[in-house]
């Protein structure tokens, strides 16, 4: 038997019907309502997020003609046509959350695949697919890894791609989902609404609501749950704690209320569990899912929770302060208790900015900014003895593969070949359509890069993302890559792969990418 989380906004209502019809009749639904009616209802797609071993985030948003409430069916079964249906219930939404819908579906089965809908004001959604984590021992994940849709950069290719890898168990996405810019400043490929910069709660939510509208990303929520943590442009470009670089207080308002209101919009529009058992202050995102005793993933913040504003590159007393946080010093004692208390195989961290040194390329937004904040980390894997982890990492538009050790330039202390001295691993995913360089303009910067003995792999101009492949003796990052994501069919190409092996946080270059689980469950059906 399921049950509901309530959350913000919404009634409890599990098992309730709206209009005294049964949300779960025995013939599998009622009889499918004209599809363009579905369509007009339910424009957003449909998401789920934050898997559980025995539960998961359901997500939707209605389109009413008229302000009001509205009730919102939801069913959950074991296959697309609903004849083994295991849970439903009803809920109600309205404007004071955009129309969004969220439930906490508990009660579910460890390591399987669902098949979820909604029906709401004649129309009924498409058919969302998604997986609960497994329990206990876990043979093999599959995870796909993406960051920094910029919409006036292109056409989502990647979603698209992903939406068709029917064997991943989620998506992880590491930020910049949509981007707050105004039209044309930022990309001209496509035009954003508004065409204006977003600042207010109506704006951010009219954002997210254009880049729910598109085809590639609603594929990609249909088929996979995804695990999201912010980066700056769900807020404003170059975040921190206390402010923005893109943002003016003198005509944008105090920083506070446009980051509140940023926030909101986020946990109406994705797919992130809120309340419940995993309830948690205003604006914190960080928290750990567990995978088995194959993956603990542990989601960071690194931009608007705990870090200080951005030094200048040329301020290296500033640079190297030894008080100067990145995560804060609650999220640090949170991490180091997580990490010191995992059994998990590996211990996978997703977080937003670059963590390997790039010495050629001071990037005060990144870790190399708060080597301090670094620091303290590589001291918690050595103190704590903490092995076998993978940093994820988003930010850069560019692909890498890096080892991460303290003083990746000293022979004496690490050495190449074999990676002694390197404490965890990273991969690093470029940008879905966020451009970094030109060919032209790569080609001539990646060798500077290549010679830092710790960087195995970079690609600093082609868009994608990366498959994480993950088994109890190694952990495989492979690059999907294209060029051109304004052109309307872009074909993806398999760019890299790089692993690493149990006990040994280095990375070695692999010809191939790991092949794809044979006969995954069936995919949730097109939406035409």
């Amino acid at each position: 038997m399921l049950g509901l989380a309530a959350l913000p906004g919404l009634s409890d209502g599990w098992g309730a019907a709206p209009d005294g019809d049964d949300p779960q009749p025995a013939s599998g639904g009622a009889p499918p309502p004209s599809s363009e009616l579905s369509k007009a209802v339910f424009q957003h797609g449909v998401a789920s997020g934050d898997p559980w071993p025995d539960a998961v985030i359901l997500w939707t948003r209605v389109t009413p003609v008229k302000a009001g409430a509205v009730t919102v069916t939801w069913q959950i079964a074991l296959d697309a046509r609903f004849t083994r249906i295991v849970g439903s219930g009803a809920l109600t939404t309205d404007e004071a959350r955009d129309y969004t819908v969220k439930l906490d579906a508990r009660g579910l089965d460890a390591g399987t695949t669902y098949y979820y809908r909604f029906i709401a004001l004649g129309g009924s959604s498409p058919v969302g697919r998604t997986r609960t984590a497994p329990r206990g021992r876990a043979g093999r994940l599959r995870f796909a890894v993406a960051s920094c849709s910029s919409y006036a950069h292109g056409l989502f290719h990647g979603y698209r791609h992903i939406a068709a890898r029917l064997d991943l168990d989620a998506v992880i996405h590491l930020g910049d989902y949509i981007y707050e810019y105004g039209a044309g400043q930022y990309g001209s490929a496509r035009r954003y609404e508004p065409a204006h910069e977003i600042v207010t709660l109506a704006d951010y939510r009219a954002r997210y609501a254009q880049y729910r509208r598109d085809r590639d990303l609603q594929a990609a929520h249909q088929q996979h749950p995804f695990i999201t943590v912010w980066d700056d442009h769900e807020l404003a470009n170059d975040a921190w704690k206390g402010g923005a670089a893109n943002h003016t207080p003198a005509t944008e308002g105090a920083w506070g209320e446009r980051k509140a209101v940023a926030q909101r919009a986020y946990a109406e529009w994705m797919p992130i569990r809120e309340r419940g058992e995993e309830r948690r202050g205003a604006g914190r995102i960080w928290r750990a899912l567990r995978y088995g005793d194959l993956v603990d993933l542990f989601l960071l913040d690194t931009r608007s929770w705990g870090r200080d504003r951005q030094a200048d590159p040329r301020d290296r007393g500033a640079i190297e302060a030894s008080a100067r946080t990145i995560l804060g010093r609650d999220q640090e004692a949170w991490l180091r208790a997580e990490l010191a208390g995992s059994t998990a195989a590996w211990k996978v961290i997703g977080q937003q900015v670059l963590m390997g040194q790039i010495p050629q390329d001071l990037n005060a937004d990144a870790w190399d900014g708060y080597p301090a904040a670094r620091q303290r980390f590589f001291d918690l894997l050595t103190e704590e003895r903490v092995r076998d982890v993978v940093v994820l990492t988003g930010d850069t538009h560019a692909s890498w593969a890096i080892d991460l050790a303290p003083s990746p330039l000293d022979p004496a202390r690490y050495d190449a070949a074999t990676g002694r001295g390197a404490l965890a691993v990273e991969i690093a995913v470029p940008g879905i359509t966020s451009p970094w360089l030109t060919e032209e303009q790569a080609r001539t910067v990646e060798p500077r890069f290549l010679a830092n003995p710790h960087v195995k792999y970079v690609d600093l101009w082609r868009r994608g993302y990366a498959v994480l492949d993950v088994t109890p003796e190694r952990v495989q990052g492979a690059w999907f890559l294209y060029d051109a994501p304004e052109r309307p069919k872009v074909d993806e190409v398999f760019a890299a792969a790089f692993a690493a092996r149990r006990g040994e946080s280095h990375l070695r270059w692999e010809a191939a990418a790991a092949p794809a689980v044979e006969h995954p469950p069936e995919a949730a059906p097109r939406v035409r």
